[in-house]
Parts: structure tokens; C-alpha cells; sequence
């Protein structure tokens, strides 16, 4: 068996470096032991080169974009198989270019199915982080956030929030990784704790005033919120301290609503809608 030792759980270079080298001694998929920090260790793994017979050869080694966009996705997913399954993959494409295209097989499945997960974890991720003003330097405004993802989406998510807020100085922490930027300058480290991030600031009514401002009471679909909006966020929005109060007021509001009479129209909208309407 080879040993192969990750040390990032998450980063596609350093396993896309590991993985043509295998490929380049003809190491078969059976044949590797994948190992990340957290993971266990193979008691009998050797490194590839172990042995001093197996040496690099075979022809140059390239893939399908549409894989490289998915590996590098899937790469941070919690799966601890996907290290193994990802080189399967990249064995088999060695052989079948058009294989990423076969929908129905397992292991493209498996590939698509993980990358859709990441894709939805950087969906909420982007909609769920609630920065909290923690002072300002130079001029600039630093925030902090803390939020906690299904997968190791932190070094992904950061361009969107690098362009997003490029103008004031912030954290991200995570339970395992960190994105900072400060002085236009982007820093990923490792993770940190929720005490390292305030409770609460100003920001945060202004959240509540305005989740409660477009509430609509009419429209109401308790299942496909908590499908957007899973509770498991909810811990962390200063809007969500609203969400149960404003339940519980809905049907009361939609009566209220359904009783008031209808103001009466605009006399000179209607004039106007009057004057520009043409025969057809």
C-alpha cells in the first residue's frame, strides 16, 4: 500500500500535486492510503517513492475542465472517502475522457452530488454571515463575523466577501479556518472560536427593523423558509430573534389586513393609464 500524507484537508493544489505524481508510477487507485489531518492513520502505508523501484513515466497526464471545476469544490467537502473517490476518478479519466458526461455513473454521481453540497454551504454562507463592528482604524471600519459551515467552504467563500466588502476591514472565523482582510490584503489561517467575535452591536437592530419591515404575513410558507433559512443559522442572525414572534403574529396581521378597505386608486394614474392606452 502507498501512503499519501495531505497536510491541508481542503486544498485541491497540494492533492492535485500528490495525485499526478501517483499517477505518473502507474499507482492504481486500490493500491493508495489517503491521509489528512484528522484522519487515521494506515499502520503499513509507505510513501510512493518507498521502495526506490517505482519511478515516474507515462505520458502527460490531463482532464476535462468540467473536473477541475468540481475536484476543486469537492475537495472541501467533510466526505472523508473523497480524496480516494477524486484520484478513482482522475485514474478512470486517464482512459474514458468523456466519463465526467456518463450522469448515471457512480462515481460521476457521487462527484456532482458532493459538489452540489458545496455549492449550496457557499449559497448560505454568503447569505448568512452577520458582521459585527468591532472599531476602526485609519479611516476604515473593521467588523468580525463568526459562522460555522457544513464543509471546508472558508478559503472558497472569501472572494465573494473580498469583493463584496472591499472597502472596510474584516474576519470570518470558523470553527477550522479564518479569512481576514485587512489593508486590502486577504489572510487565510486556521479556524478559531464564536468568543473570539462579539455578541452583539448596533448593526444588529438595524438587521431586526428591517427583517421585520419586509415581513410579509400573506405570504407565509414556514417549510420552504426553513429550506432557505434552516435553523440551524438561526443561532446567528440578530433577525431570527424576530422570526417566532412575527409566526405567531401572521394570521392576526392577515386578518387585519383582509378587514381594512381598500385605499382608492390614484385619480391621476388612472388618468394617466386613460390617456397612454392605444387600440390595438
Amino acid at each position: 500500500m502507498i501512503s499519501v500524507e495531505l497536510k491541508s484537508r481542503h486544498d485541491f493544489a497540494e492533492w492535485r500535486d500528490k495525485a499526478r505524481g501517483l499517477l505518473r508510477i502507474g499507482a492504481h487507485p486500490c493500491e493508495v492510503v489517503w491521509q489528512a489531518p484528522g484522519m487515521p492513520h494506515s499502520l503499513f502505508g509507505q510513501s510512493p517513492d518507498a521502495d526506490g523501484k517505482r519511478v515516474a513515466s507515462g505520458p502527460m497526464i490531463s482532464v476535462p475542465n468540467a473536473f477541475i471545476d468540481l475536484a476543486s469544490h469537492v475537495i472541501c467537502h467533510r466526505d472523508e472517502a473523497r480524496f480516494a473517490r477524486l484520484y478513482q476518478l482522475l485514474w478512470r479519466l486517464q482512459s474514458s475522457r468523456g466519463l465526467i458526461a456518463n450522469t448515471i455513473d457512480d462515481d460521476v454521481r457521487w462527484l456532482r452530488a458532493r459538489a452540489k453540497s458545496i455549492h449550496r454551504d457557499l449559497h448560505k454562507m454568503h447569505a448568512f454571515v452577520r458582521f459585527r463592528k468591532v472599531g476602526e482604524e485609519a479611516g476604515r471600519e473593521a467588523f468580525a463575523a463568526w459562522f460555522e459551515p457544513d464543509h471546508y467552504i472558508t478559503d472558497l467563500a472569501a472572494p465573494f466577501f473580498v469583493k463584496r466588502f472591499h472597502g472596510m476591514d474584516w474576519a470570518i472565523i470558523t470553527p477550522t479556518r479564518r479569512a481576514i482582510w485587512h489593508n486590502e490584503t486577504l489572510i487565510l489561517s486556521e479556524g478559531g472560536h464564536k468568543f473570539e467575535v462579539p455578541d452583539n452591536d448596533a448593526i444588529e437592530e438595524q438587521w431586526r427593523t428591517y427583517y421585520g419591515s419586509i415581513f410579509n404575513p400573506a405570504r407565509v410558507k414556514i417549510q420552504a423558509m426553513q429550506s432557505e433559512m434552516p435553523k440551524k443559522y438561526w443561532k446567528n442572525l440578530p433577525e431570527a430573534e424576530c422570526i417566532t414572534p412575527l409566526l405567531q403574529q401572521a394570521r392576526e396581521r392577515v386578518t387585519r389586513m383582509q378587514e381594512n378597505e381598500l385605499s382608492p386608486a390614484n385619480p391621476r394614474a388612472l388618468k394617466w393609464q386613460t390617456n397612454s392606452a392605444k387600440p390595438i
